[in-house]
């Protein structure tokens, strides 16, 4: 189990880096999971051969080692290692080393004069650890298989201009002074310079803001902003592995770096339970040993001692407690990513949002109208009929806001200016919508709204009309997510924005958050972030690619999965399949109770074990008195775990 933490971290730096090495890899995780069942199997058969064989023969102790051997070093070979290796690196308390010397123990005693052979019960515990490592894998492996379907960052694709055909190449391969092409609708491969063409921009992945920006000819435009109405053309300035989108998520592998993994629960344990156990076992053989001078009776107690404290029972139940709890949490759309998140879920202390997409939909309506001259229906009737034809998903909320378009109004000579609105002529006058940049080039006294969002003039004649408001929408279950929190002990809520004072107060204030911070960029929420993790465990929550950082700086990150960037999805720990924040309360109880039942089995199991350890010191237990102990408990354990699925 100590090996599945280094190979996580591989993990996310990979597939940060090389999003072509994700499908390898995740060949390569099914392919050791299969490959550990093989192994299982195999010396299961080998091992019931080896116990037919020996009561069929008279061979001696040392031939019957050899055929033991076999199943032992098949099963056991990787635990011998790990065990081996951490000697060296002096981490000697793991599970691994408590198994190999446990089981080595048993392969040994049969070579004390006048001790019976004990090899087909090493063969069996370290059957039986291996067991418990395979559920580990399958519930990790499961629960990154549904993320693996959430994947699909960045721009596959360049057009790029060569010999006046376009060729799709892959963005790698486009060097700097190339000319793309970015149809609308695309993700913008690259960064560079717009040469021709106007557009607005969905900044959403980079900034998390939902306000579209407005690009034209000369400005600059960067990876993996999408394109949302007209076609540029883009030089190139700076080579792929230099653009925005490839930064920001190189920001993520150092965050990686940074974040301590906890450790999974089984470790934890290991590192206490094995020192007393060998100490113990020594104890046992040497103290009434120097006593009695029966040498052969207290070594071979001693070691049967070792053997019988194995925690085979612990070592498969506790891994599937949170197989069943990281099952029970997936049922409910929670997906989490590895069980030693479930530790840290159960003891978050702050929760901190992003807000764009995360407390809010991410999507404009129309809140509030201020008519001047006109009524506040007729003000809404005019820009939406303005503003018909317009690809802006500003255009889209007006629209929204007065569907009914069939009227017998005549609207002519559109013209729209990126970055500023449209104006048309309605009904012979000439109406104009757009920002305060408009209304100075139209000379019409504008003047600024107290409601927070996105504020659409209109202008009738260049005479000032009234303006209309457009901001993002709470999401429906924010505050109850907040108010849930609250309930479950979280001491802390914290809202963090890219997004301008106001707007920030704005929601903040609704939802009752316990602090925001407005006007953040990337490197300084994750800043924030770092501030806040040294009063205890905390969480963050988004879903842009901007929030990609703070989510692997956290120690537990939360993405939201249905609208998230990919990139977000990649770097979390936990990923809400519908973008529910509600979630995340009830992914903190599921932790707590996945936890509740791990405790139960591991002290129902060590109250055995030492009732066991007692009558195998007094000479009352045999070896296999002990390994049914280990699997009576461990059916027990078995079935309470199973509860963790019922989430």
């Amino acid at each position: 189990m100590i090996h599945e933490n280094h190979h996580h971290h591989h993990e996310h730096c990979e597939c940060a880096e090389h999003q072509h090495g994700h499908e390898h890899h995740h060949h390569h995780e099914e392919e050791e999971g299969h490959g550990r069942l093989v192994k299982i199997i195999l010396a299961a058969v080998l091992l019931a051969a080896a116990v037919v064989i020996e009561h069929r023969t008279e061979w001696t102790a040392w031939q019957y080692l050899l055929i033991y051997l076999i199943p032992y070093l098949i099963v056991g070979w990787d635990t011998l290692k790990e065990a081996a290796e951490g000697l060296i690196h002096g981490e000697a308390l793991s599970e691994d080393f408590l198994m190999s010397v446990a089981t080595l123990g048993a392969l040994g005693i049969g070579f004390l004069p006048g001790a019976e052979t004990q090899f087909p019960e090493a063969v069996f515990v370290m059957l039986f650890f291996q067991v418990g490592e395979l559920f580990e894998e399958l519930a990790e492996g499961r629960s990154r298989k549904s993320i693996a379907h959430l994947m699909d960052l960045r721009p596959d694709i360049a057009h790029v201009e060569r010999d006046g055909k376009i060729k799709d190449v892959k963005p790698e391969e486009v060097k700097i002074g190339e000319i793309l092409l970015v149809q609308p609708g695309e993700k913008v491969p690259m960064d560079g310079i717009v040469l021709e063409g106007r557009s607005s921009l969905d900044t959403v992945a980079l900034t998390g803001e939902s306000v579209p920006r407005s690009v034209a000819a000369g400005e600059e435009i960067l990876s993996g902003c999408v394109n949302l109405s007209g076609v540029l053309r883009v030089k190139v300035t700076k080579p792929f592995g230099e653009s925005t989108a490839a930064k920001i998520l190189e920001l993520v592998e150092h965050a990686a770096g940074r974040k301590s993994r906890s450790e999974s629960f089984i470790t934890k344990f290991a590192k206490i339970y094995t020192p007393i156990v060998v100490a113990l076992a020594v104890l046992v053989a040497v103290i009434p040993g120097i006593i009695t001078g029966q040498w052969v009776t207290w070594i071979y107690r001693g070691l049967l001692f070792l053997v019988v404290s194995c925690p085979c029972a612990l070592v498969i139940s506790v891994p599937l407690t949170f197989f069943g709890g990281l099952g029970g949490a997936s049922k409910k759309g929670i997906l989490i990513k590895g069980s030693n998140l479930m530790d840290t879920l159960s003891k978050l202390k702050t929760v901190v949002f992003d807000k764009t997409g995360t407390l809010t939909e991410g999507v404009f309506e129309v809140t509030a109208v201020h008519p001047e001259v006109i009524g506040e229906k007729e003000l809404l009737h005019l820009a939406a009929h303005v503003e018909r034809h317009s690809t802006h998903p500003i255009a889209m909320a007006l629209r929204n806001a007065y569907p009914d378009e069939a009227d017998d109004c005549r609207v002519e000579g559109v013209e729209e200016t990126a970055g500023h609105g449209v104006i048309a002529v309605v009904n012979g006058r000439k109406v104009a919508v757009g920002n305060s940049k408009l209304m100075e080039a139209e000379g019409a006294a504008w003047h600024p709204c107290h409601h927070s969002g996105t504020i659409v003039h209109v202008a009738i004649e260049g005479e000032y009309a009234g303006h209309i408001v457009i901001s993002d929408r709470i999401k429906a279950d924010a505050s109850e997510a907040i108010t849930a929190l609250k309930q479950a002990g979280i001491g802390k809520t914290v809202m963090l924005t890219g997004d301008q004072e106001s707007v920030a107060k704005a929601v903040a204030d609704t939802l009752k958050v316990d602090a925001y911070y407005a006007g953040l960029l990337p490197a300084d929420k994750v800043a924030r972030v770092e501030t806040l993790l040294k009063e205890g465990p905390l969480a963050f929550v988004g879903d842009g690619i901007n929030d990609a950082p703070v989510l692997t700086r956290a120690d537990v990150g939360i993405a939201m999965g249905a609208l998230g960037s990919d990139a977000a999805i990649e770097a979390a720990d936990v990923v809400l399949m519908d973008d529910k924040p509600s979630k995340i309360a009830q992914a903190v109880k599921i932790a707590r109770r996945t936890l509740r039942i791990a405790r139960e089995n591991i002290v129902f199991a060590i109250g055995i074990k030492v009732l066991v350890l007692v009558l195998a010191t007094l000479g009352l237990a045999t070896m296999w008195m002990a390994v049914f102990a280990d699997v009576g408990v461990t059916v027990l354990a078995v079935v309470n775990a199973m509860r963790a699925l019922k989430a």
